[in-house]
């Protein structure tokens, strides 16, 4: 009679509990598009953190942040400027049009430029991790 008592109670806890966890899971409305990936490629985990250099070779900021727009398309790349231990660091969102990333086969890392100095960037408009973005 426990058995039969047992099984009931484990059978109708099992048929309340099942309805629960299926409105949690989460029901995709398409398959996941997948994509390869070309070797010319660039990771987001390559650029955050990436110092961006202009034409004299000078350091002139910092990878900060990627933008992205309508369609989940690249719209900008928030580099950070001047500053030192982030304290006073000036923050500027360039066109991704205007940085151009690269690989260094002989010494294995990424690099960046720009055809900008820090004074420039520093003059520009400054992006505020704020409201929404903070």
């Amino acid at each position: 009679m426990r058995k039969i008592v047992f099984g009931a109670i484990l059978l109708s806890s099992a048929a309340l509990i099942a309805p629960a966890m299926a409105q949690t899971a989460p029901t995709p409305t398409a398959p996941p598009m997948v994509k390869p990936v070309s070797t010319n490629s660039v990771l987001s985990s390559n650029l955050i953190g990436l110092n961006v250099a202009n034409a004299g070779n000078e350091n002139i900021g910092e990878v900060k942040d990627l933008v992205l727009g309508t369609g989940n398309m690249l719209t900008g790349v928030i580099l950070s400027v001047g500053g030192f231990l982030g304290m006073g660091e000036h923050y500027v969102v360039i066109d991704p049009s205007t940085i151009a990333v690269s690989y260094n086969d002989a010494d294995k890392k990424w690099e960046a430029r720009v055809n900008a100095t820090a004074e420039q960037l520093k003059a520009a408009p400054a992006f505020k991790y704020e409201g929404k973005w903070q």
